[in-house]
């Protein structure tokens, strides 16, 4: 019996140290960006009108859940969105949300970001936008409600990729390693679905 026991630990390690090596592969994490609003503003400067309204309610927490939210993705129709679905309290969320900072920046004049906080307070979910500021707003769910496009989610964090038509094209569940992977499935599946 105790060896059967010891077996079992040692797969446990061996799996912990698997899956820790698999979330470094493409390198850690780069730190937060910390680049000026103002800086931030003059890089997207001249973005089409509805994505200049995502810019202009950055870093904000929005109520109004799912609804607001739905309706939100109708205005922008037209335009790819991604959505990342996150909380403070999410390790993952964290050590992705520079290449989410990065990658909204750089397409910010083409592609739609938002951000979903779920299953989070309201203050701490600030907290976390203060050390992650990001050049869109996020809604705040209690949590992703059955019946929805989002509604198979199975935890945080995870990434929408909608067309410009306003269409599901990808859900990605999980952290992303790399900022190279995240750009790969924006061009993939929110750019590139329209072309």
């Amino acid at each position: 019996m105790s060896r059967l026991v010891f077996a079992v630990i040692g797969l446990g390690l061996v799996a912990i140290v698997a899956i820790g090596l698999m979330q470094r592969e493409g390198g850690d994490a780069p730190p937060a960006q910390t680049i000026s609003t103002t800086e931030a503003q003059e890089r997207l400067a001249g973005a089409p009108p509805a994505l200049a309204a995502l810019h202009e309610q950055a870093n904000e927490l929005l109520p109004g859940g799912m609804d607001a939210f739905e309706a939100r993705l109708e205005e922008l129709r037209g335009h790819p969105v991604v959505v990342n679905g996150w909380a403070s309290w999410c390790g993952p969320c964290q050590a992705e949300f520079p290449f989410l900072q990065k990658a909204a920046l750089e397409l910010g004049k083409e592609v739609a970001f938002l951000g979903l906080d779920t299953e989070d307070n309201d203050d701490d979910a600030s907290g976390f936008l203060e050390r992650f500021p990001v050049t869109y707003p996020s809604y705040t769910l209690p949590r992703i409600p059955s019946g929805t496009d989002l509604g198979v989610v199975r935890g945080l964090p995870f990434t929408a990729f909608y067309d410009a038509k306003g269409e599901l094209q990808y859900l990605h569940q999980g952290g992303y390693a790399s900022q190279e992977q995240l750009d790969a499935d924006i061009r993939r599946y929110a750019i590139g679905a329209d072309a």
